[in-house]
């Protein structure tokens, strides 16, 4: 059977960013550094003038010192040249430090403002951009406006003052040779103004690019395990290389845009020169124009070309960052799903409480809503348990009891008070999940266990390790509690990952326990155990037990089948057996009819 690569990722015809992302996104960010930019531009100011002056005292020593053979002329000029270099040294110097300085607090600020705004949203809004585009949003379009801070902020004035200085100051050495000037300067402009047209839309695709480059190596690094189960290596290479490809078609694409820019505006100053020097060497010999003056005109037009490079080095980064900024934008503007209340309410008495009352949800662009009018109880110092087949709605009914997402019709309440009515922090303390893919940050155990509670005591965290099952491998570590945890919990298997996961909840001491298939990777008897010492542990507390396994919830107070986004019928194992027969086929998939009695 033949393998197909996946295709690269499709680009939009529609790439161009709004004119204003860039200003909008920048404006308050470069206001609170108004000080430093006002001392920036004197310091380019003071640059662009010992720049503009040196090429007059470079005329002055050819025509009064080295023409009239006047040596204590040639060593004042040289000295005070000398002078003006070193100023225009450290002008230059401080200018590109403290613009450094402004440029890193934006991009500083910048990668802050998306991280907050990325917390806030909703696993719906972070799905529609993409874990792979976030990052590259955060990281790599953030230093492309770096970027560009960075080389305004040095340029800023600079080219401007050398730009329009060197046109007076030439005219001032002579008029007839400003002529090449009149021709120069429209096509160095003409050439700047076709690159800003021409680089806009491959630097955006650029950024689509790579963002498909960290998707592969993102989904490549994270499903490592299947790709070698199934020998898929020589697969993911080919999608990776047809993602990487991709991108270096666009980045060839950019780089020949700029190499020709660079290429067309030295052919300009080449030229240019030329002329001048076709122009001026007549007139000398004429008697017309001094060396000097010729030499100095050459500067000052070197100065004028230099100027516009200036300005087109900036421009040639400009397109992308326009880009970036949109997309950086993009994030900002997203007003997240799920907001804070203007009034949080809290609870009159925390107990532990939880009612499901005709909660409906549907996923965007769903054809029919994967929970339907769902009615739940959940009471404490009881477990309730919810079962049913893949694709019923288990594990949305769990993000909504914790608000990860909003219902559209009904509601979750806890000890009286609507889920929505609460502050995250309420919610936190209220509920504690522990989801399927137990996830780990990298730090120690100990930081992960104190994730719900930092201020939990070791001896807090070794019982809730010995409740979890997971005392006895966490003792056996060489660091113990301090031992470190990879990224993701990598280091660690699946059932000590998911152990840790319910020692973490248990630190936190919430009211309200959700096990969202919490014990899928635990052999049997870890199972049996655990279950027993969370029965002594927390049996005061509220347990709420998803699960596909019948073993694991068969013991609990009440379960609730769930089938096709409904509650096809609530009771114990026994009462389900003879009056559901969605349970039923559950069970007997599972178990045999005496495991079953």
């Amino acid at each position: 059977m033949a393998v197909s690569t996946s295709p690269a990722p499709v680009l939009p015809t529609a790439l161009q960013p709004s004119p204003t992302a860039l200003a909008a996104l920048l404006g308050g960010r470069l206001r609170p550094h108004r000080r430093f930019i006002a001392l920036i531009l004197a310091l380019q100011l003071v640059q662009a003038l010992s720049l503009l002056l040196l090429p007059t005292l470079t005329a002055d020593i050819v025509d009064r010192g080295i023409l009239a053979h006047d040596t204590g002329y040639i060593m004042g000029r040289g000295g005070l040249m000398l002078a003006v270099t070193a100023v225009q040294a450290a002008a230059a110097a401080c200018a590109v430090y403290l613009s450094a300085r402004v440029a890193m607090s934006v991009g500083h600020d910048l990668r802050n403002a998306v991280f907050s705004r990325v917390q806030e949203l909703s696993a719906r809004e972070i799905g529609r951009f993409g874990a792979p585009s976030l990052l590259t949003r955060t990281t790599n379009d953030v230093q492309q406006v770096q970027t560009l801070v960075f080389m305004a902020l040095i340029l800023l004035l600079t080219a401007p003052l050398m730009g329009l200085g060197g046109i007076a100051l030439a005219l001032r050495q002579d008029v007839p040779l400003s002529g090449v000037l009149v021709v120069a300067i429209p096509v160095m402009v003409a050439v700047i103004g076709s690159l800003i047209g021409r680089l806009l839309l491959p630097s955006r695709a650029m950024q689509v690019r790579i963002d498909a480059v960290n998707r592969v190596m993102r989904e490549h690094i994270s499903g490592i395990r299947v790709i070698r189960a199934f020998t898929r290596d020589a697969h993911e290479q080919r999608r990776f290389a047809a993602a990487n490809s991709g991108l270096m078609t666009v980045a060839l694409r950019v780089g020949r845009l700029q190499a020709l820019f660079g290429a067309s505006a030295a052919l300009v100053s080449g030229l240019a020169a030329v002329a001048v020097v076709a122009v001026g060497a007549p007139r000398i010999a004429d008697g017309e124009l001094q060396l000097g003056a010729l030499l100095a005109f050459l500067n000052y037009l070197g100065a004028i070309l230099t100027s516009f490079m200036m300005a087109m080095s900036v421009f040639m980064l400009a397109p992308r960052a326009r880009v970036s900024a949109g997309r950086i934008g993009e994030v900002l503007d997203t007003e997240p799903g799920i907001t804070e209340p203007a009034v949080p309410v809290r609870p009159a008495a925390a107990r532990g409480n939880l009612d499901v009352r005709g909660l409906a949800f549907r996923h965007p662009g769903a054809e029919k809503p994967v929970l339907r009018c769902v009615d739940l109880i959940a009471r404490p110092g009881q477990t309730t348990a919810v079962i049913g087949p893949t694709g019923s709605g288990k594990t949305t009914l769990i993000n909504l009891m914790v608000r990860l997402h909003d219902a559209d019709n009904g509601s979750v309440a806890i000890d009286g008070v609507d889920v929505r009515d609460m502050d995250r922090r309420t919610l936190a303390s209220a509920v504690a999940l522990v989801p399927q893919r137990a996830h780990l940050f990298s730090g120690t155990i100990a930081s992960n266990l104190r994730y719900g509670a930092p201020n939990a005591s070791d001896d807090e965290l070794w019982h809730a390790l010995e409740t979890a099952q997971a005392r006895q491998f966490v003792a056996a570590l060489p660091d113990g509690l301090y031992t470190s945890v990879g990224q993701g919990g990598s280091t660690v298997s699946g059932g000590q990952r998911q152990r840790l996961a319910i020692a973490r909840a248990l630190v936190a001491k919430p009211r309200i326990y959700v096990f969202d298939d919490a014990f899928s990777a635990l052999d049997n008897t870890t199972d049996a155990a655990l279950r027993a010492a969370l029965a002594d542990e927390i049996g005061g507390a509220t347990q709420v037990v998803v699960s596909q396994r019948v073993s694991t919830i068969r013991s609990a107070d009440r379960i609730a089948v769930l089938d096709d986004g409904r509650i096809d019928d609530i009771g114990t194992h026994e009462e389900l057996l003879r009056r559901s027969t969605a349970y039923t086929e559950i069970v007997t998939s599972q178990l045999t009819p005496q495991e079953a009695m």
